[in-house]
This record gives C-alpha cells, structure tokens and sequence, in this order.
C-alpha cells in the first residue's frame, strides 16, 4: 500500500494558468515528490477519479449547474481543500457577468444558446464548500503553491505573506508610481504575490492577487478623484481577475455613490 499522501487537482471554469503553475514547479516539485502521490490531475494524466485525498488543489469557479454537484464531491473525496487563483477565491474575470443578464450573452455569443446549461452567477468555490485554504492570484505564485503543498504535508499552517503589494516595493526599493508619477496603482489595496512586477516597469498595479485583508478601497477610490482619474477608468482598474470580490465591490460602490 502507498503510504504517501494523495494529491488531487481539479479544475472547474477557469483558464488552467494555476494548474500550469504547479506544472512550472518542476524541479521544486521533486523535493516534495516523495511525500506524495498526484492521484488526480487531469490536466497532467489520464488517471481516471477514484477515492479520496488527503489535500486538493482546486481552481476556477463554479458557473454551471454541473460544477454544483462536482464540488460537493471534491470536497466529500477530500481531507483538506484548498483553493488556487482569482476564480477559485473570489470568481474569476467571468464574475463581470454577475448581476447582467446571462441570456442575452448567450445569445450573442452562441449560435445554438439552447444547449447552454449555465448560472446566473460565476462564484468562488468558498460560496458552496468549507475550504481550509485559499491562495490567491492571477495566476498564483508557483513558490506560494510549494509552501502551501509542503505546509499541509507537515500540519502546518501555509506561511503566505498577507501584506500588500506597496510591502513588496519597498522591500524591492522600487518607487512609488502614485506619488512620483501620478499613474493609478492598486498597490495599496491589493494581496501581495507577485512581487511587484507592474510596478517595477513604471505600471500601476492590476490587483492580480485580489483585494488585501482590510483593504480601505473606499480611499483610495477618492485618492484617484483627487488625481484627477476619471470614474469608468477607476471602474475599469477595479473590474478584472477579481472583480466580485467584496474588497474591490467597495470601490465600486463609492463611485456609484452607494458606498462610504
């Protein structure tokens, strides 16, 4: 009997970029290699689903009524679960469809729109499952991922930064494109992660990893205004790879005049 532990991977509606980063490990992955058995890893074998796991990696978001009832199985199949990237945590660019009308997309997009089985929403796999851990980004950090894997392995918990990008500027002696150039940057609200890639080439951050724990977005949405940005810009920033996710929701909110 193998006494390693079981790993599975499993994808609902997302692009497979987390998936390829476990694929990226490569190497590093081979550290780990004898600890555990990739049971289940549709994207890298043609292994068929069969019993249970001690950890599960799962990525994208739940958007069909399929995806309802697979999720309920990952997490009955799994001892821990932890979720990867901007579908899986907070729903995915395809989140922008929430709140619109689904059936008029289906009808531009699709010639047949009968034979489309879909949600009115796209939502984090946290909305319908208990989830022991959720890594964020767009796509996730390949040495977050090993730490994550090897932390559940040993009964630890993961060691993944929860400060923001604007940490990893300085940390990096990299300038503040905010302050000297005036360029929109969610920085200062965003997970950190990608260790301040946009930044580094005089961009403003996307907010790749999501929103921050308490991230104030309502004052940085007014830092914008007072720079002068304008709202649909400010709206466009906040509307990407996380754009369901209540932190970034806030900012929203202010520039619809809901919010603080």
């Amino acid at each position: 009997m193998d006494p390693r532990s079981r790993l599975g991977v499993f994808k609902f509606a997302s692009c497979d970029g987390c998936q390829l980063s476990l694929l990226d490990c490569e190497d590093e992955l081979l550290a780990v290699a004898g600890a555990i058995e990739i049971a289940y890893f549709s994207e890298a074998t043609r292994r068929s689903l069969e019993g249970t796991f001690d950890l599960s990696l799962v990525e994208g978001s739940i958007s069909t009524p399929e995806h309802l009832e697979q999720i309920q199985d990952v997490r009955r199949r799994s001892n821990r679960l932890v979720t990867i990237g901007a579908c899986a945590t907070a729903g995915g660019i395809q989140a922008l469809r929430n709140g619109r009308d689904v059936s008029e997309f289906l009808q531009v997009v699709y010639a047949r729109p009968e034979f489309i089985r879909t949600l009115a929403d796209s939502t984090p796999i946290a909305h319908h499952v208990a989830v022991d851990f959720e890594l964020r980004g767009c796509p996730i950090n390949k040495t977050q991922l090993l730490e994550v894997i090897t932390a559940f392995l040993a009964g630890r918990t993961p060691n993944v930064p929860n400060y923001t990008v604007c940490v990893e500027c300085k940390s990096a002696g990299v300038p503040c494109v905010m302050v000297a150039d005036q360029v929109p940057c969610l920085g200062p609200i965003t997970h950190a992660g990608c260790g301040a890639i946009c930044p580094r080439y005089n961009r403003g951050c996307y907010g790749c990893y999501g929103p921050a724990k308490d991230a104030n977005t309502a004052a940085l949405v007014r830092q914008f205004q007072a720079m002068g940005v304008e709202s649909p810009a400010i709206a466009r920033l906040l509307q990407t790879f996380n754009a369901a996710a209540p932190g970034f929701r806030t900012g929203l909110e202010v520039l619809s005049g809901n919010g603080e």
